[in-house]
């Protein structure tokens, strides 16, 4: 199993490159995405939610990731989270299941911030692209 990382800022073509590398070996690849990661917050009034920092590196269960992607590595489906940016919850009965693929795909824009996921990376790719281009995407 390769394990890929792709990093960029919001709007580099992170998106695009996964899909680049889906597009050439179809069903042998699964794409991991650290949106689906976002703490659940339902405990907090939708507003605070809402005033939450999305881009800081605490608002992601890494644990979680981590944990999900070594669980792929050693040949077990997982159940991927489904986070939703309207209520900034996770559903609690809703989740998309992977199993493992000769490629796995984790893309995101922090996901080269923790040691611990970084070494589980055989290849890591970062998309770079200028801002004011990344702002009119």
């Amino acid at each position: 199993m390769l394990i890929i990382g792709i990093a960029g800022g919001s709007g580099s073509g992170k998106t695009t490159v996964s899909r680049q590398i889906v597009s050439k070996i179809h069903d042998k690849v699964a794409v991991i995405s650290q949106d689906s990661y976002y703490k659940d917050q339902s405990h907090l009034p939708l507003a605070e939610r809402q005033a939450l920092n999305f881009d800081h590196p605490n608002a992601i269960d890494w644990e979680l990731l981590t944990q999900q992607l070594r669980e792929l590595k050693a040949g077990k489906s997982i159940h991927q989270p489904v986070y939703s940016y309207l209520t900034c919850t996770r559903s609690k009965t809703q989740t998309i299941p992977v199993a493992p693929a000769e490629v796995i795909i984790v893309e995101g824009i922090l996901i080269f911030s923790v040691a611990k996921l970084r070494k589980l990376m055989d290849i890591k790719i970062f998309v770079d692209a200028e801002p004011d281009d990344r702002l009119m995407r």
